[in-house]
Order: C-alpha cells, then sequence, then structure tokens
C-alpha cells in the first residue's frame, strides 16, 4: 500500500532539493514561501524514506497537533508527540498524566536507537529530562523464555515507585495473580499482562484498563517508570541531548522558541527565589529548565531547516517555493465553479478533500448542474489548509475551508478513557448497602460468604433482615436483587422476613404502574393507528444545509438524523427521543429536522423551558438558515403585547415558517396555518401540565424531543419497546474533556483561574445561587481581578435586562458574569472555557453536570472549578457527588452522571408526582422491575394483537436453581471479592450462549487456565434457560434426583401451552423413572437418577426436543480434564 502523499499528491519537486541539502553535515537551509499544508506535503515527502531521526519544532500545542495529524494520514505511519509535561506552566504540582506517557514514550524509543519522527512545540522542550544512561538504569526490559522469580519483578517495580494493587488502570501501577503479573509502564499506551510458568515467561500481551482484555501479544517489553525531572535526584539533560547528531530539527521559529523558553526560565527563576525562603531544599532552575541560550548553543550542532519568514542561523542554503495560499468564497458556490475552471486553463489540477463521503456526495450535488464541465477529482483526505501550489501544478481545497467548517485536530492523547472502572464501582455493592430483594423486601448486604450444603461448599451473598433476621442467598439467584437507590439521604426501612408488608406495597405499587403502563399504552397504539403526513425525499437544500455545518458530524449524529428523516418520511405520526450529553450537536439534529418540514411548506413550533433558550435557539437558526428561504421568529414573556399579537397574526396567515417560544406557543390563542412538526428542547424540564397540553396536539403532528440528561429512559424503552430513541454518544472530535477539581475558598486558584482564562481571551461563568449577596460576591471578584469587567445576573431582573445581558455576554462585551443558576438550561457560549462554582455542595449531579457543560465548547481546554467547604464537613452524599463529577470529566458521561442521580428524581416527574413515593419505598431498580413486569402483563391480557409479532413467548419469569452441588469461582483463582460478585452478577444477566463463550475467553485471559468448578456454573445458567422454556418455575438437584415445579397459577394459560403437552409425553414415554406430584397445591415433576449437571441438562433438553433418550441436541462444551 503505497502512502496516501504519493497516491494522492505525487513528490513535490522542492523535497528533492531538501533531501541533496539535507545530506552535507550540520547544514543550515532557509525555506520560504510554504503556505498552508503545503508545508506538510513538502517535509513529508522529505522525511519519507529517511534513515535519521527528524525532529519538527513548532511554536504553540494547537500548530504542532494539526501537524501531528497530517503527517500521520501523508506518511500513514506512526509519528511522536511530545508534550510539555505541566497542564499550565510553573504549576508543578500539576502534571498531567497523559503527557508524562507521551514523553516517557518519545525518550524509550530515542534510546533503543530507533529513527522516529517527532513533533514539539516550545513549552515542551523548557523542560530537562532524565539521563539516557539514568533511563536505561531505571527501565526493566522483559523478554518471552526469560527467567524471573515473581517475588524478584515485585521488590523492583516496588523500588522503582511503581504501587501495587488489585486491578491495573493508571500509568505506574501493578497487580500479581497468580502466575500472571499485570503491569502499565510510563511509556506505553496499555498495560502488558505477563504470563509466567513457573518462573518463566510465558507469554506477555498488552490489554485494555476498561475491559481487562488482551489486545495484542509481544515478544520484548520494556517497563519505564515516571522519569520526570522532579521525582529523581539523579543528573537532568535537555531533550537535545537525546537525538543523535545526525538528526534533522525543522524549526517554525527559532527566535521565537528562544523567547518562550527565556520566559520559563525566568519565571522558574523567580518562582525558586520564592521558594528558597522554605527550608525544604528545592532544585535549582538550571537543573530542571534550558535557557533559551543554551538551547541555540546545541541546536547549532544539528542540520537546521528553518520555515518561515525570518530566519535565525546564517543559511548555507536558500529554497523558495511558489505557494499561495486559496481564496475566501464564504459559501458562494458560484465563485468556487469559477476558480476552478479558471485553474483548469491555467493546466493546474483541483484536488478536493473531503472528510466523509457524504461531503463528497455534496460537492457532486452542488457541481452537478454548472454551465460548463468543471474537472476536479474528490479525495476522502483530510489537510488543515488549502493551497495553490504553482511549482507543481495542482490546487488543494479543503471541505471544511469551503463550507466554513471548523476543522478539528484528533489530539494524540493516550489513556483518556478511564471511566469505566469507576462507573462499575458507583454500583458495586458494598458492605452494608441497602438491598432489595423482589420477594423479600429491603435487607442490608453483607458479603460474600461460603456455606456447608450436603457436605459441599457453596458461595452465598448474605443479607441481614429485621431483627437480625439472615437469609443467604444463591449466586444463582442475584437478579432477585438489586442496589437500593431512592431519593439521595432517604434511609429505608428495613423489613420483616416472612411479614406481608413488603407484598402489600409491592402489589399496591404494581397496580398503580399498570394504571399509567395501560394509558402509555394506549396512547401508542392510537398513534400506531393514525394517519399523519409523509415529508417528502430530501432536496437539494438539505444537501447545502448540511454541508455547512461548521463541524464534522458525528457517527451517531449522522444515526440520528438518517433515523429522524426515515420517521418523518413515514405516514404515520413520529414520536422521537434525542438524548445526547450536552454539546453533542442535539440542537443540529433539530434545525436539519425542521429545514425539512420548511421544505415540505409545513410550520415548525420549536418549545423551549426557558426565554433565554428561546432567545438563544432563535439566534442559533437564524444563523444556520441566514443563506435559505424560511422565516423564524420567537416568542417568550420579554416581547410586547403588541410583538405578540402580531407575531401570531403572520403565523396564522402562513408567513413564519419556525416559531420559537417558551410554554406560551402551547397558549389557547396560538393557531398554526399548518403545523407539520414539533420540537421539545430539554424535556426534563417541563411540567406534567404541559406535557398532558402536547400529548393532545401529538396524535397527529410529528414530534421530536431533545433531552441531555434523558429522564429515566428506561420506562420509555420498555414502554415502547426501544422504538423510537437515538443516543448520541460520541462527543465531537477532539472536544477535550473539562478539567474538574474540587477546592476550597483559595483565592490564589479563583484569582489564576480568572486571569488564566482572560490571558487567552477567553470569558468566565461564576456561579452563587444566591440572590442577597451576590453584589458582594462580585465585589469580592472584583478585588481579586482588578482588571476584569463584571456584571451579575439573576432571575428576578426585568426581563429584557435579563436578555440584554445574555446577549452582551455572548458578544464578548465583558469577562466574568456571576449568576445564579439561570446558565443552567442550554446557553451556548463557546467563548466561556472557566466555570467558577460557589458552594457546590448544594447542588444535585444532574444540575452540576449540567452547568459544567456550559464550558468546554470549542476546541480549547477547559476547567471547572468547586467552591465547597473543607470535605470532613460537608454530608456524606455531597462529598460523593462531588467526587463523582470529579471523577467523570471525561466527555459523554452524562449519562453516567444521570444515572447516579436522575434515575431517581426524573422517574418522579415522568410518571407523575405520586409515583415518587412508591420508589422511595422499595428502591429505583426494584421499580423498574415491577415496571417490566406489569407491562408484560399487560401486553399479554389487554392488548394481545398490538403486539402479536413480538416472537418469544414465555409463560414463567425466571426458573430459580437449587442444588447441593459445589459451584461457585475459587477464592484462589478470583481473590478479589468484589471481582467475584462482580463476575457473578455477570454471568447472571446472561440471556444467550454466545455471551457464555465470550465469559470464558474473558475469564482465561484476565486469570489464567478456567478451574473445571466454573464450567460446572455456565452449566447451572444453561439449566435455567432450559427450565424457563419448558416452563418451570424452580428445579431442585438434590440427592441424585431432580425435583422441578410447576406455576402455582391453576389458570395459567400455561396448562393449555404446547409447552406443558411436551412434559406430559415424556412422563408417557418415561413412567418408571418420572413422576408428577402434588404436595400442598403445588405441581412437581420428579426424576430419579439425575446426579449431575449434564443430565439434568440433558433431559430438559429431551423434553424440550421431545425425543427418546440417544439423540442428544445440544453439544456438551469440552471440559478440561
Amino acid at each position: 500500500m503505497k502512502a496516501p502523499l504519493l497516491s494522492y499528491f505525487g513528490q513535490p519537486k522542492i523535497a528533492l532539493k531538501l533531501k541533496e541539502c539535507i545530506a552535507e553535515e550540520k547544514s543550515k537551509i532557509w525555506l520560504k514561501g510554504l503556505v498552508g499544508s503545503s508545508f506538510a506535503l513538502a517535509s513529508s515527502a522529505t522525511v519519507r524514506e529517511s534513515k535519521r531521526p527528524h525532529l519538527f519544532i513548532f511554536t504553540d500545542k494547537e500548530q504542532a497537533q494539526y501537524f501531528v495529524n497530517e503527517v500521520e494520514a501523508l506518511l500513514n505511519n506512526e509519528v511522536f508527540f511530545y508534550p510539555a509535561s505541566y497542564r499550565r506552566a510553573y504549576q508543578f504540582e500539576q502534571t498531567d498524566n497523559a503527557n508524562i506517557l507521551l514523553r516517557a514514550e518519545v525518550l524509550n524509543k530515542l534510546n533503543n536507537k530507533r529513527n522516529p519522527i517527532i513533533i514539539t512545540y516550545s513549552e515542551a522542550l523548557s523542560e530537562k529530562v532524565v539521563s539516557r544512561r539514568e533511563l536505561k538504569r531505571q527501565t526493566i526490559t522483559i523478554k518471552i523464555g526469560d527467567l524471573h522469580e515473581i517475588e524478584e519483578l515485585e521488590e523492583q517495580l516496588l523500588s522503582h515507585h511503581f504501587e501495587k494493587v488489585d486491578f491495573v488502570i493508571e500509568p505506574g501501577q501493578f497487580s500479581i495473580r497468580g502466575g500472571i503479573v499485570d503491569v502499565f509502564s510510563y511509556a506505553d499506551e496499555h498495560p502488558y499482562r505477563i504470563e509466567f510458568f513457573d518462573i518463566q515467561v510465558e507469554s506477555i500481551r498488552s490489554f485494555d484498563i476498561n475491559t481487562q482484555l488482551s489486545i495484542d501479544t509481544k515478544n520484548k517489553i520494556d517497563i519505564v517508570p515516571n522519569t520526570e525531572a522532579k521525582k529523581t535526584d539523579s543528573k537532568h539533560v535537555s531533550f537535545l541531548n537525546y537525538l543523535p547528531k545526525n538528526a534533522v530539527i525543522w524549526a517554525k521559529d527559532i527566535a521565537y522558541s528562544k523567547g518562550i523558553l527565556d520566559d520559563y526560565f525566568a519565571k522558574a527563576e523567580q518562582h525558586y527565589k520564592e521558594l528558597e525562603s522554605i527550608e525544604t531544599k528545592h532544585q535549582k532552575p538550571e537543573e530542571l529548565f534550558t535557557s533559551g541560550s543554551n538551547f541555540c548553543e546545541q541546536l547549532s550542532d544539528y542540520t537546521i531547516i528553518e520555515q518561515g519568514h525570518a530566519n535565525f542561523f546564517t543559511p548555507n542554503h536558500k529554497l523558495e517555493c511558489n505557494t499561495q495560499i486559496l481564496p475566501v468564497f464564504n459559501k458562494q458556490f458560484d465563485l468556487l465553479k469559477a476558480d476552478l475552471i479558471a485553474n483548469n486553463k491555467k493546466g493546474i489540477k483541483n484536488l478536493i478533500l473531503c472528510s466523509s463521503e457524504e461531503q463528497e456526495k455534496r460537492f457532486d450535488a452542488i457541481f452537478e448542474n454548472a454551465e460548463e464541465k468543471i474537472q476536479y477529482q474528490c479525495i476522502h483526505f483530510s489537510l488543515h489548509q488549502g493551497f495553490i501550489d504553482i511549482d507543481n501544478k495542482m490546487a488543494v481545497y479543503t471541505d471544511h475551508q469551503l463550507f466554513e467548517r471548523h476543522h478539528r485536530f484528533i489530539s494524540k492523547t493516550k489513556f483518556s478513557d478511564k471511566q469505566a472502572i469507576t462507573l462499575k464501582q458507583l454500583t458495586n455493592l458494598q458492605i452494608d448497602d441497602f438491598v432489595s430483594h423482589i420477594d423479600h423486601g429491603i435487607g442490608q448486604f453483607s458479603g460474600l460468604h461460603k456455606i456447608d450444603n450436603n457436605g459441599k461448599k457453596q458461595e452465598v451473598i448474605k443479607l441481614i433482615y429485621k431483627d437480625g433476621d439472615i437469609l443467604y442467598l444463591s449466586i444463582h439467584a442475584l437478579h432477585k436483587i438489586a442496589k437500593f437507590s431512592a431519593k439521595e439521604g432517604h434511609q429505608p426501612k428495613i423489613h420483616q422476613l416472612g411479614s406481608p408488608q413488603w407484598l402489600k406495597t409491592k402489589n399496591k405499587t404494581k397496580a398503580r404502574v399498570k394504571q399509567i403502563a395501560f394509558d402509555l399504552i394506549q396512547l401508542y397504539a392510537k398513534r400506531k393507528t393514525q394517519k399523519g403526513f409523509a415529508f417528502s425525499p430530501d432536496t437539494y437544500l438539505q444537501y447545502e444545509l448540511e454541508a455547512s455545518f461548521m463541524y464534522e458530524d458525528t457517527p451517531d449524529q449522522s444515526k440520528a438524523t438518517e433515523e429522524l428523516k426515515e420517521d418523518m418520511e413515514k405516514d404515520t405520526p413520529m414520536d422521537r427521543l434525542v438524548c445526547g450529553d450536552v454539546g453533542f450537536g442535539k440542537t443540529e439534529v433539530a434545525i436539519r429536522a425542521a429545514f425539512k418540514a420548511v421544505a415540505d411548506s409545513k410550520q415548525v413550533a420549536v418549545l423551549v423551558p426557558t426565554t433565554i433558550l428561546a432567545l438563544q435557539h432563535y439566534k442559533t437558526f437564524t444563523k444556520r438558515m441566514k443563506d435559505f428561504p424560511c422565516n423564524i421568529n420567537y416568542i417568550n414573556r420579554f416581547k410586547t403585547k403588541k410583538e405578540q399579537t402580531e407575531i401570531l397574526k403572520k403565523l396564522a396567515n402562513g408567513e413564519i415558517d419556525i416559531l420559537i417560544g417558551t410554554h406560551r406557543i402551547v397558549g389557547k390563542d396560538v393557531k398554526f396555518k399548518d403545523l407539520g412538526l414539533m420540537i421539545v428542547d430539554e424535556e426534563q424540564k417541563f411540567g406534567v401540565n404541559i406535557k398532558d397540553k402536547l400529548k393532545t396536539l401529538k396524535t397527529t403532528v410529528d414530534t421530536l424531543t431533545l433531552s441531555a440528561t434523558p429522564i429515566p429512559r428506561t420506562l420509555q424503552f420498555s414502554l415502547l419497546g426501544a422504538r423510537d430513541m437515538s443516543i448520541i454518544n460520541t462527543p465531537p472530535p477532539n472536544r477535550q474533556s473539562i478539567e474538574t477539581r474540587i477546592i476550597g475558598l483559595n483565592q490564589d486558584i479563583i484569582r489564576d483561574a480568572i486571569s488564566y482564562e482572560m490571558s487567552r481571551n477567553g470569558q468566565i461563568f461564576f456561579i452563587h445561587n444566591r440572590i442577597e449577596n451576590i453584589k458582594e460576591i462580585a465585589g469580592f471578584v472584583q478585588r481579586l481581578c482588578p482588571d476584569a469587567k463584571i456584571k451579575t445576573g439573576h432571575g428576578q431582573m426585568v426581563g429584557n435586562q435579563i436578555e440584554q445581558l445574555m446577549v452582551d455576554f455572548m458578544e464578548g462585551e465583558f469577562d466574568v458574569l456571576i449568576s445564579t443558576t439561570i446558565i443552567e438550561n442550554g446557553v451556548d457560549i463557546p467563548n466561556a472555557n472557566t466555570i467558577i462554582i460557589n458552594n457546590a455542595q448544594n447542588f444535585g449531579l444532574s444540575d452540576l453536570h449540567q452547568m459544567r457543560g456550559r464550558v468546554g465548547r470549542s476546541n480549547k481546554k477547559a476547567f471547572c472549578y468547586l467552591i465547597s467547604p473543607p470535605t470532613h464537613q460537608i454530608s456524606a452524599e455531597a462529598k460523593k457527588r462531588l467526587t463523582a463529577l470529579e471523577q467523570f470529566s471525561y466527555l459523554g458521561s452524562g449519562f453516567n452522571i444521570a444515572m447516579r442521580d436522575l434515575d431517581i428524581r426524573g422517574a418522579g416527574d415522568l410518571l407523575g408526582a405520586d409515583q415518587s413515593g412508591f420508589i422511595n419505598d422499595i428502591g429505583f431498580e426494584m421499580y423498574k422491575k415491577i415496571l417490566d413486569e406489569a407491562i408484560e402483563e399487560l401486553k399479554q391480557e389487554k392488548f394481545q394483537d398490538l403486539f402479536k409479532d413480538e416472537k418469544e413467548k414465555f409463560y414463567i419469569k425466571d426458573c430459580a436453581l437449587d442444588t447441593d452441588l459445589e459451584i461457585l469461582i475459587p477464592q484462589d483463582y478470583v481473590s478479589n471479592i468484589e471481582e467475584r460478585l462482580n463476575l457473578y452478577k455477570q454471568l447472571n444477566s446472561f440471556k444467550k450462549e454466545e455471551k457464555i463463550t465470550s465469559f470464558e475467553n474473558e475469564l482465561e485471559d484476565r486469570f489464567g487456565k478456567i478451574p473445571n468448578i466454573v464450567y460446572q456454573l455456565f452449566d447451572a445458567l444453561r439449566l435455567r434457560w432450559l427450565g424457563k422454556e419448558i416452563g418451570f418455575t424452580r428445579i431442585i438437584l438434590k440427592s441424585g434426583k431432580m425435583k422441578a415445579y410447576f406455576t402455582d397459577d391453576k389458570d395459567s394459560p400455561y396448562f393449555e401451552s404446547h409447552q406443558f403437552s411436551k412434559v406430559l409425553d415424556f412422563l408417557k414415554n418415561n413412567f418408571h423413572t418420572t413422576q408428577m406430584k402434588e404436595k400442598n397445591e403445588k405441581l412437581s415433576f420428579v426424576v430419579k437418577g439425575i446426579s449431575g449437571l449434564d443430565k439434568a441438562i440433558s433431559l430438559c433438553n429431551k423434553i424440550n426436543w421431545n425425543e427418546s433418550p440417544q439423540q442428544d441436541p445440544t453439544v456438551m462444551p469440552k471440559r478440561q480434564e
């Protein structure tokens, strides 16, 4: 496979000259006249087959990251990015783990005599690094076949400051399980799993921290400790010491880099002076930083290629190229067509780079109806800036420049998804947690215990009920319990075993839930039968609108758009819910839907929860549709009476296409001429009565609902069979996660945060939720930052004042907005990238998440500071909330956050206010289970014809297994109790055979060879599936016989079913070993001579297949003897 560079762009002429010049020792070359991405092409062509290391030094990080993307794509080869290790200068305490890893990776590559291409920027070079000898000394190398004592390896790792943990999730950690050692080196993206056979290394694999599963195998690895300067006492050297003398250095602007290095050095000296007064010994600045002059001295020993207008060294060679910047077309495609035709006449080849196939289709659609034939070639490739290269006769256009979209680099961060593990911890059962059991009510969890059953060991879960009663729960019945979650701080009542009270509560809830479910299913049925308007397929206008979207569509976004259009083109009314985290592009999806409706001459209503949001949407919609024939207006309580009547009149005449507004839109006096689509934004904010008003509109009009923190989606899912829901879960490319920190009222940090944000021309939100002293807070901030422009805002201001304030802030008229939570709902200001929340301990999780989502909407790094009293002074719940938020700084964590907080609060809203009482009594998880049951029953009793196409029909919900066989995961196989419980829980949730197979592979990968006893666990699960299929509610396997019970309900349709007749047939054919008994009104089925799970499984298969014993339809899984 040739690199894209050659196959698309050919060899630039300048590359040959460059190669000649580089061949001379220590030559200094001045390269002029390369604009846009032509530098990336020329340099890639030069380094492509070079046998020397190349170092590119850019002025700032963003330039460097765009370049990394371009070169990687052009050469189809890995390049290394060498970042600074601090997130912000001089905050030595705050190092960014991901950056340290990238740095260590580069040093390791150079130390092992490779010829890498390294890309860096000025700041990164200011820090000194550990010397080569020291790095070699500290690196542990392991190859397959080596002999290592595991204990010695452990000592070695501990002496290099590695930390021993149960499961490895961060660099610098290791864990030992039997003959398996997991270790996370600082120089690699993934941790390694080393498997020993006695003391010999048998295999080495890298694995994923979230799934803990292997990725690929290695023959040899280097384990590098954290070599950052401040951690070690050895001598440090400049990064250039690592570069062999034959390296080539490409520099953007040496004078600028020298200036930056000198600045840093001066600041470090000042910092050092301040610290000198303190007793502790600190390293001198010259030990940690390289000064600009030293750096330039070192540079002179290398071959240097300077690129740009000014040169630093006297050049031996001057090379000039003739490239030009592309003209700007402002989305006027006629100008573009003219330009392309002009190029054709000059003999210049036109290349248009498209980031996706859709873009290519859009170009083809736009050029289709041109008068002259246009010669151009679309290439599926992406560069940062287009250019016209006169020397090589080609013009390169990029789709994001033509459509004026924002081009994002995909930053080379590795190690970004650290969240999966913490997520597990949220739902993990801890000892003393409250648990609700579907048959016995609420008890307390007290761990995994081993008990003796007929002389065999079994593992069970111990629950404690009222008056110290103990319930042991078999690991086969884990699905019957759920962690109790209700409103925060709500302490549930522990039930008494065997008391009727739990049953009463459960039945009462079920009756109520059934009523709600009945209404919802009825509404759904009504929608199914009604005719709506079928929109026509997309027009070319739709293509243009979608192509002009600033950002690249994420896969989820395209999928949601597709599903939406499909629904609109059908003749049944659409009702779709689009969920996505804050800032993941739900509004764009809505705009496309609205435009589709307008293109079919229908009107659109957009309902939003707050007046400010109405204004914001109005701005977004008008901005996106300014080039299209479409009239947009908005209505809210700030408009005067006269304006409102005027708008309503136009609306009734059909002069307004899209109307955006607060609940004023559903008022009685609002009449649409021809309403085709209703869009509801931030659905979680609306009360029940508005939703009822909507329902009356909804049955015939297409509806689209957007929500960031979906109110318990599980409810909508189970009701409508997960039909109309799109989830946007992928963040836009290169959104950086928001760095979240919990701080006290620390004036220095607040001052630094504000001045740092202002230094990069950004704006700051400061949230303070008490109106009475908001002015004092403003004074406090003004004293800290005298040069900041500050304004305050809160909900008690006059309407147009708030609106004016927000407009000013959006336009950047002032720096700091100190306000109450009015900003929580969807206000979008890309330039605000720092948010400070005062008294954060008083907010709910979802509110905090929503507020935090107001920043970090551009490609800048965003910060969120939560000011709260010292942790020992706030309630445990508040502490949990804040740490959850700190951990989930990752993008797309909205759902996970929602899970904790919203499921509990939102359920009440969705189902009417009286519901939350029940949820507090029985816990949310249990509530979901009861709801599912109720819906299943309704589907079978009341609405058979509506759901007649559902295939699977089980007469019983679940088959319980009770046995005296030894079935468990041995402790010496998985020693961590929490992990064992997790594995049991996972197993219990499986419904299909392939799940068991992948689970087997996972176990073997993580814990080594699977003991026989664990295979029994899989068989137990298979037996329960078979039992459920046949119709057994419970199977007892004890003392060599199998006893199976049928349902207690005498009138159950099961007894007339085909399944039951199979059991009777079997009984007829095998009456000598099998009998049917009835005792205490319970019907059971007893078979003698069944001593193990395998026999029980084959028996159930015979009943199921209605066969005589020889043919056994399932092949038993292979055993390891």
